[in-house]
């Protein structure tokens, strides 16, 4: 049944707290989602270079794409035509569909805020749009993803207490905006706690978006620029007020260490464009440390990019030829790197997700955060 979740599993690992690793499944429309889940990023209907069925060969049980960009291009009325995002990009899988608030929130000079919603002018023409909860969920609505988000204002960082708290009383009246908009079949609807680094406020946020009542619940106004410790303080100050049979999802965060922590307090889901970046930066995430494969050393290094590997650029490439592709311009190399760091990507979750059916999620934590922190230093 779409919107059940289930905690398969839970193990305990910050002593005397309420804090605990979960394993879980949520069930969507489209399938599955097996928890913790990484979600990599289609903002506009495609992960960057590869197919639907590069990312069902990897394991993807889940993709993000973007409200926003979506509703600039194609259009509601294309997307509309065309049966919805799942046919237009011929995914079978479950979609999460972010609100669109982040990215007009972060259009500055282009955007007013209104009690209603937000004037902005579109960053490809400047065209001018209004978006605000009917119009965001409407558009969810026609793309008709697994998970749709709600209208939300995120805050930079730093915010003053006055300006979270008005945030915090628009996101809640919007919440209830969206709660009561038609959904697509079997859409499910997330809540999104706000409240900047202020404790109180994330709990107010909290509060009021259980009792309205959502499927499940993000959490906002993170990895906006604020420090490692202040960013988990954030997601402390809001799991600990959510549900513990609904599904937690924290919005942008895709750095491993800070997912391993995340995990450590309860959260089940996440996203982030950082395997996809680095690899259209010419970066392969490697069990050695970030690799910059443009690197002249490996011009004729005919190792694969990273031994061991069995993902489809390893098994078949060598590192002086994504090289060669990367320095030519050519898009294959993008798509090899992609490959390689998706696969990654996956891997790690699956380790993880293992790790807490096994009860050696701390023994798991203790050695990412060994090697990942290596891995910064050096």
């Amino acid at each position: 049944m779409a919107g059940a979740f289930t905690v398969l599993k839970t193990q305990q690992v910050l002593p005397d707290s309420r804090y605990t690793a979960r394993r879980g499944r949520l069930q969507t429309v489209h399938g599955p989602v097996e928890t913790p889940a990484f979600m990599p990023v289609g903002t506009q209907g495609t992960v960057k270079t590869l197919e639907p069925r590069d990312l069902r060969d990897l394991g993807v049980g889940m993709i993000l794409a973007n409200t926003y960009h979506l509703l600039l291009r194609p259009g509601n009325d294309v997307m509309s035509e065309c049966g919805g995002l799942h046919k237009f990009m011929a995914w079978n899988g479950p979609i999460l569909t972010d609100s669109g608030g982040f990215q007009v929130f972060s259009l500055g000079h282009l955007r007013k805020i209104r009690d209603d919603g937000v004037e902005f002018q579109s960053h490809v023409d400047g065209a001018a749009f209004f978006m605000g909860p009917k119009e965001s969920m409407e558009t969810q609505r026609i793309l008709g993803s697994d998970v749709a988000m709600c209208f939300d204002e995120c805050i930079p960082y730093p915010a003053t207490l006055e300006y979270a708290c008005k945030s915090v009383d628009k996101t809640l009246l919007w919440a209830s905006l969206c709660a009561s908009q038609e959904r697509a079949c079997g859409q499910l609807l997330f809540g999104i706690v706000q409240g900047g680094t202020y404790g109180e406020l994330r709990e107010k946020c909290a509060r009021g978006l259980v009792g309205i009542g959502f499927d499940g619940y993000g959490i906002g106004g993170v990895s906006v620029g604020e420090p490692q410790n202040v960013l988990i303080k954030g997601v402390e100050d809001s799991t600990i007020h959510l549900p513990e049979d609904s599904p937690r999802y924290l919005m942008g965060v895709g750095d491993r260490l800070q997912i391993v922590e995340a995990v450590a307090r309860g959260v089940d889901m996440f996203d982030c464009v950082i395997p996809t970046r680095h690899a259209r930066n010419g970066s392969a995430f490697t069990r050695e440390g970030m690799l910059q494969v443009k690197a002249g050393r490996y011009k004729q290094d005919t190792r694969p990019v990273e031994e061991g590997c069995g993902c489809e650029c390893c098994r078949n490439f060598t590192r002086a030829y994504v090289r060669h592709l990367l320095n030519a311009g050519e898009i294959l190399g993008i798509r090899l790197l992609t490959l390689h760091n998706i696969h990654v990507y996956m891997a790690f979750m699956r380790k993880l997700r293992q790790s807490i059916e096994d009860g050696t999620f701390e023994e798991f934590r203790t050695k990412t955060t060994m090697e990942l922190s290596s891995d910064m230093a050096s």
